[in-house]
């Protein structure tokens, strides 16, 4: 019986050498496909980043993390006038003669993935395009009827920096705007300065820095719209 125990715990130590010896090479693994990716996002990157996002939107309130972000920042009426008044996201020429589209700073800080593709709604890296945005109320004059907003599109591009594009929004604007459809899918994507988590302190690459840093007052009053 002493010797059954002694055979069994021979045993266990060699399939416990065996598992530690595979973890070993997995990870030898992982090291290696990270230096062949060369100097993109770290494999998880993006579902870390999704999960983190869901976690913050979760105290808001239900259906927030389920309705287009710019509802969540400026009510249905103002994010519809937001989505049908952008820009196209059309692309700049880098000094070496690259094209480059607006991404989205948080995922793509290089020109190497911000590429157009094909289709003009992803970059040759699989990102998306992307504006960020920026509403302010514009003070009515007296006795006029419905009020009046700037809005305002960021649009960076990794080497070449920020561009404004502002468009003002008014009555009519957003009466014309009022059975436009607001898609999660849509491309590019709106990102509200807003609500956006974090926005002043995240790092940009040098000549990169954001104008409007600082300078974009968070608003909540579309979170009950």
């Amino acid at each position: 019986m002493a010797g059954n125990l002694t055979t069994d715990t021979r045993g266990t130590a060699s399939v416990e050498q065996v598992g530690v010896v595979l973890l070993v090479a997995a990870a030898f693994a992982v090291l290696i496909a990270v230096l062949l990716l060369g100097p993109k996002d770290p494999p998880g990157h993006g579902l870390g980043i999704r999960i983190a996002n869901r976690i913050a939107c979760g105290p808001r309130e239900p259906g927030v993390c389920r309705q287009h972000p710019a509802v969540s920042a400026y009510g249905w009426s103002v994010a519809r006038a937001v989505r049908f008044l952008a820009p196209s996201a059309f692309a700049r020429t880098a000094p070496d003669g690259t094209l480059l589209v607006p991404v989205d700073f948080r995922y793509c800080q290089r020109p190497s993935c911000a590429m157009p593709a094909g289709d003009g709604k992803l970059t040759t890296a699989n990102r998306r395009l992307t504006m960020f945005t920026e509403v302010r109320r514009l003070p009515g004059a007296a006795g006029s009827s419905g009020a009046s907003w700037q809005i305002t599109y960021w649009l960076y591009r990794p080497s070449l920096g920020w561009e404004r594009v502002i468009r003002l929004a008014g009555p009519t604007e957003i009466e014309a705007a009022s059975g436009t459809r607001l898609l999660l899918e849509d491309s590019p994507r709106l990102v509200p300065l807003e609500i956006l988590p974090g926005r002043n302190h995240y790092k940009l690459p040098a000549g990169d820095e954001a104008p409007w840093r600082w300078n974009v007052e968070p608003i909540h009053e579309g979170w009950s719209a």
